[in-house]
């Protein structure tokens, strides 16, 4: 049995994940809060940008604490294409629960259906994500505590809606933003709790590319995102008129 580190780098990884996890969460209450304030195309286009900003921010959290996991003896790479998939997914998830939040008038239903879904959804996204990775040795998850990180990913994912649908003012957006980001991270870390390795003893270099090749990529596109997340608020629904909530 391979030993497993979930933080080789000390404090970094998980706390840049955390502050990753935090401004997707930032990011998608403000603009599904501007949402619900707009009609038509507006909306929707809110939601979208809602929808990416906290898909993102979900697995940008989780990638970024992947920088930090190691297993003793062993090299770790991770398949591209798969890798890629994880992120489309965890947008396309988060998107159905804040679209279906953002339109249907039974606002309990949509909040307990898309809480569901999205919770689902980006325990698969976390999955997936531990799929892509490649080994030399056979990775094995305790069965419990993985039913443990799904409820927590549906607990988090409906209360994310719920504090979409509810938090308005600045002040609350800024104290349940950091609280998302604890959910998040609970989730992913009891996931990663629930994995075991056997090694194969195999010494040949696995298949994929190493994780610390997507750290460039990672940064240039998180810098973007925010940039552009910036001129986005510039012309945000308070500082035009719109229909009250």
């Amino acid at each position: 049995m391979g030993h497993i580190d979930h933080a080789v780098h000390g404090w970094v990884t998980p706390a840049i994940s955390y502050l990753a996890a935090c401004l997707g969460a930032l990011l998608a209450l403000r603009s599904t809060r501007w949402a619900l304030l707009t009609e038509g195309r507006t909306r929707r286009n809110w939601l979208f940008f809602a929808s990416v900003s906290l898909g993102v921010g979900i697995w940008s959290m989780h990638f970024i604490a992947m920088l930090g996991f190691a297993v003793q003896g062993a090299e770790i790479r991770y398949n591209v294409p798969l890798t890629v998939v994880s992120l489309v997914t965890a947008i396309a998830v988060v998107g159905l629960g804040i679209f279906t939040v953002g339109y249907s008038r039974r606002r309990r239903a949509s909040l307990l259906g898309g809480g569901v879904a999205t919770g689902l959804g980006v325990a698969a996204m976390h999955y997936l994500g531990m799929a892509a990775m490649r080994i030399n040795g056979t990775l094995s998850y305790d069965r419990t505590t993985v039913a443990a990180s799904v409820g927590i990913a549906v607990f988090a994912a409906t209360a994310a809606l719920w504090a979409a649908l509810n938090v308005r003012a600045t002040g609350a957006v800024l104290v349940a933003a950091p609280v998302m980001g604890v959910a998040v991270c609970a989730m992913h870390y009891t996931g990663m709790a629930a994995v075991q390795v056997e090694l194969s003893g195999v010494r040949t270099t696995p298949p994929g590319v190493v994780a610390l090749q997507f750290v460039f990529p990672l940064a240039v596109g998180l810098g973007c995102y925010v940039f552009s997340s910036a001129l986005a608020f510039a012309v945000a629904p308070d500082k035009v008129a719109v229909r009250p909530a």
